[in-house]
């Protein structure tokens, strides 16, 4: 799997850890939401926890772990599926501040969206890094400095801007 970053492939510093796996004693590890209960009343002092959610997790599920999460990453089963974008921006309306991350089946032409809907970093199969590299999902990033949708990127809409140059 490929990580990328501000448009970028970057190395990750996260494990992933299976359900039978004992938490680290160090480092960021990754768990499921079945685990996550258990892992929160477990977790070593030193170690950063992250959880993988499906995509049609209910954010309620989550508001008392918020606080003790570093990272969130969300599951995209296929390109089509855009579940994991209101769940993002419901994630973190809800105040997450970690990294939220997207993993799976995404394409460089989503990107510019799932930064808007909060997602800091997207995990790719090495199938798609393979076909679209770092310079497509640069070109994504840079694509649209505005959005008419108020996100988490640049600040204010299209229409916020035309509103500030008109009360000029």
């Amino acid at each position: 799997m490929a990580l990328v970053s501000d448009g970028r492939f970057v190395e990750d510093g996260w494990r992933r850890l299976a359900d039978e796996e004992t938490l680290p004693k160090s480092g960021k590890a990754i768990v499921s939401l079945a685990r996550l209960e258990h892992a929160l009343a477990n977790l070593p002092a030193g170690v950063s926890l992250g959880v993988n959610l499906p995509n049609t997790t209910e954010p309620a599920a989550l508001a008392a772990a918020l606080p003790r999460l570093e990272l969130i990453e969300i599951a995209f089963p296929a390109f089509a599926d855009g579940r994991g974008f209101s769940l993002a921006r419901l994630i973190r309306r809800a105040g997450f501040k970690g990294e939220l991350r997207a993993s799976g089946r995404l394409l460089a032409d989503q990107y510019a969206h799932a930064l808007g809907c909060g997602f800091d970093t997207v995990e790719i199969p090495d199938d798609i890094a393979g076909r679209q590299d770092e310079a497509q999902w640069r070109a994504a990033r840079a694509a649209h400095a505005r959005t008419y949708q108020r996100g988490y990127v640049a600040p204010g809409s299209i229409l916020d801007a035309r509103r500030k140059a008109a009360a000029k």
